[in-house]
């Protein structure tokens, strides 16, 4: 039994069972598990299917542009480590959205694929500036009142040079761009909880301090409802409701703030005739297939006609859902790349949920650590509402998909929010965590 035991011990010695012993089959050390090799290798297939079975053949403007875009995506996801010591894989998880985003838009057409692309190289400055600005600031618990006015100076924007789209008035335009003011008040918003919360200073001898928060809060309702925009109030009345539930505050008013909400959609429900038409074709979109109900069911289609695998690029229909480049994305994704490589979506969706709420929960300082809660809650809830919509879970909203959907405004506003998130990050890895080359 001893020489045995002998044996074992020696064998447990030899340098195989050394490297076995330190192998992590989850690591992010494991070339398995190199994000970087896999986010390249998937943009060099996509990217080059859509292209070479472009109608018109392979153009070399095109060409050059989407070469550019994948060194630029694999060097910055390179880079993002040499700058900070935060959570790296945040980005890299952006960018493997993205690119299976821009892929399905450049399929759908070329020239707003192309835009796409623009729009990402602006958000990567953006995501950088907005990192070394957070950096080089120390005092953004004090700027509640900046955070506040910001938000109300948006809305003011909004209703005075807003114009009418889907239903809901939610853009301005500046030139030849459309603008959506709500996508950087989202961000505020988060800002000005903790900051509120956690600064003891602001309106100190306010008799009714506990309550003030809850009344902005409405009045931010109240204003949407008159732009009828029911997603972003969505979004903003979730975060309030995850403020409340953190911050401590009586639960009594949380109960009373669900109840509220609960007839506020009522309401809404029986004031506007386009919320009684998305609650219609999500109740019953085939009765209506032919008119309201049409791009619901069409999505419908897309996504069971796909099945697991697919039907290839540029082989589905998904032009034939309407305002498929933005709100319905995730349907032409599911079309022509399949029901998995949506599950894909909805998964990486998961880790950059779970990675924001790692940061949340390591970091010290209690304003960040809520700032970054609420970041990540705003990626949740807005892919929860849209995911829903799409395959006739929830009503639907005019939301984006953070990262995939089209448009320079979610795009800006996404990597703004990144960047935010990776500053929250800088201060939260542990030493074991350094050492093993975890993250």
């Amino acid at each position: 039994m001893k020489n045995n035991q002998d044996m074992v011990i020696k064998e447990a010695k030899t340098p195989f069972f050394q490297k076995l012993k330190k192998f992590k089959p989850f690591s992010f050390q494991s070339k398995l598990l190199n994000t970087r090799k896999q986010i390249l290798l998937f943009q060099i297939i996509s990217l080059f299917l859509v292209l070479v079975s472009n109608e018109d053949g392979i153009l070399l403007r095109d060409l050059l542009i989407l070469t550019g875009f994948v060194i630029a995506s694999s060097l910055t996801n390179t880079f993002i480590g040499k700058v900070t010591k935060g959570d790296v894989y945040i980005l890299q998880v952006a960018t493997f959205l993205f690119s299976i985003g821009v892929a399905v838009i450049y399929r759908l057409d070329n020239e707003l694929g192309i835009k796409q692309i623009f729009w990402y190289f602006l958000g990567l400055v953006v995501f950088y500036a907005v990192y070394f600005i957070m950096k080089s600031f120390k005092g953004w618990k004090n700027l509640t009142w900046l955070y506040l006015i910001g938000c109300f100076g948006l809305f003011s924007l909004t209703l005075l040079f807003g114009t009418r789209t889907g239903g809901a008035i939610n853009w301005i335009r500046i030139g030849g761009f459309n603008f959506q003011p709500s996508e950087i008040t989202k961000l505020l918003f988060v800002f000005l909880l903790p900051s509120f919360y956690l600064n003891p200073k602001f309106l100190k001898n306010f008799k009714y301090r506990p309550y003030f928060m809850m009344a902005v809060v409405y009045i931010f309702i109240a204003l949407f409802f008159v732009q009828r925009d029911l997603g972003t109030a969505v979004i903003f009345y979730g975060l309030f409701l995850l403020s409340q539930f953190v911050y401590g505050e009586d639960k009594r008013l949380m109960l009373l703030n669900i109840i509220l909400a609960a007839g506020g959609f009522v309401l809404a429900y029986f004031l506007f005739n386009h919320i009684r038409v998305r609650v219609l074709t999500w109740l019953d979109p085939w009765t209506y297939i032919e008119g309201m109900g049409y791009q619901i069911t069409q999505a419908l289609f897309a996504i069971a006609s796909g099945g697991f695998f697919g039907t290839g690029i540029r082989m589905g229909q998904p032009n034939l859902i309407p305002v498929v480049e933005s709100d319905f994305i995730f349907a032409a994704i599911t079309e022509e790349m399949g029901i998995f490589t949506g599950m894909g979506v909805i998964m990486l969706f998961l880790i950059l949920v779970y990675r924001g709420f790692k940061i949340s929960l390591e970091q010290t300082d209690l304003f960040f650590k809520f700032v970054a809660m609420g970041v990540t809650m705003l990626f949740a809830i807005q892919a929860i509402i849209m995911f829903g919509g799409v395959l006739k879970l929830l009503p639907l909203t005019g939301v984006t998909i953070p990262f995939v959907s089209y448009g320079g405004s979610s795009i800006l506003s996404s990597f703004l929010s990144l960047g935010v998130l990776q500053f929250c990050s800088s201060d939260t890895r542990t030493k074991s965590e350094v050492e093993n080359g975890e993250i």
